[in-house]
């Protein structure tokens, strides 16, 4: 049962992406400790978006998201209530998915526009040779070459600028569940120390590994896999990434795991766990844009555990998890389901 599989912008989506933050370096990006707190009833639809305050959430948000452009099309169009709902997504830091063509122009990019704002950039990393399994997201690196110059080229487009990177989602999973043939897994174990290596010689980058969720299976089944993996190296390691968990759960099975690589810190992905995963139809497509989710907590580095070191909106909420249950291809934007997201927000 693999249902941790994440889902990367499409790669015309990234550039746009990266084109929006170098615009934003002309000063469209406010520093300031605005942004609100979640879209209410009295937010102006056509308000301008802006950072949360540092204190609490020093992630950057990218005013030129996807969920900000949906908000501009819906306030243009004079659709208030859908405006107000999408702008719950739009104000908060999501996760940036580094495409494989362009990875120095678009680290560089993020890191930039995050560095004028004063925030940290996350960046999720996510181009492993033969990532997926075939699945919804299939594709990444050609080789163990091709992906080392990929890495070398996010390392020198963040350079001494604050980042959070989330490395490799299902990465390590795939290799502990059977769904990474074996012949492949010395190659990946080794691309995977040499990444964190590579991005922790940068002065202010932070690296997360990813580590499954609270409902694939048990820590004790995943946690040397970590350590063949570099985790020692990192800064620790990330759960739920692009699933629905809960956040209490998460806890749970994320201090379990941290008792047994040396009391690791490690973060959440709670994008889209309001309302716990989907227990309805087949168990092995739960993962895959399950009806009914909520947004979870925002993004914040305050949360309920020392272990904890943030919560963060890893997955992009309102992209889709693949082309299943009428949702498009990985990736892409599906302004309906993100409407449903943040409808069944608390």
């Amino acid at each position: 049962m693999y249902d941790n599989r994440g889902a990367r912008p499409t790669a015309r989506a990234s550039a746009a992406a990266v084109l929006g933050a170098a615009l934003l370096l002309a000063g469209c990006s406010s520093a300031g400790g605005g942004g609100g707190g979640g879209g209410g009833k009295n937010a102006d639809p056509g308000a301008p978006i802006t950072q949360q305050p540092k204190s609490a959430d020093p992630f950057w948000v990218n005013p030129d998201g996807t969920a900000a452009r949906q908000l501009a099309a819906y306030t243009k169009a004079g659709k208030t209530s859908d405006a107000e709902q999408i702008r719950k997504i739009a104000e908060q830091p999501v996760g940036e998915w580094i495409g494989p063509e362009n990875p120095e122009q678009e680290a560089r990019g993020f890191t930039e526009a995050a560095q004028h704002a004063d925030r940290t950039a996350l960046l999720v990393l996510y181009d492993i040779p033969h990532r997926d399994c075939g699945q919804y997201s299939q594709g990444g690196a050609a080789d163990g070459d091709t992906y080392r110059a990929w890495i070398d080229g996010v390392a020198r487009g963040i350079q001494d600028r604050r980042a959070v990177v989330i490395l490799e989602p299902d990465a390590v999973l795939h290799l502990v569940d059977g769904c990474t043939p074996a012949p492949f897994h010395e190659e990946r174990y080794d691309l995977l120390k040499g990444a964190i290596t590579t991005l922790k010689s940068l002065q202010n980058t932070k690296v997360y590994l990813d580590a499954g969720n609270a409902g694939w299976g048990r820590p004790d089944q995943i946690y040397q896999s970590l350590q063949q993996a570099g985790i020692d190296r990192a800064d620790g390691f990330a759960v739920n990434v692009s699933n629905f968990y809960s956040t209490q759960d998460s806890l749970a099975y994320g201090k379990q795991l941290s008792a047994k690589v040396g009391g690791k810190h490690f973060v959440i992905d709670t994008s889209r766990n309001g309302n716990g995963p989907d227990t309805s139809g087949d168990p092995s497509q739960r993962w895959c844009n399950p009806p009914g989710r909520a947004l979870g907590e925002t993004p914040t580095t305050r949360t309920s555990d020392p272990l904890v070191d943030a919560y963060l909106w890893v997955k992009r909420p309102g992209e889709s998890d693949g082309t299943c249950k009428g949702g498009p291809k990985a990736g892409a934007w599906w302004a309906s389901y993100a409407l449903a997201l943040a409808r069944n927000s608390k």
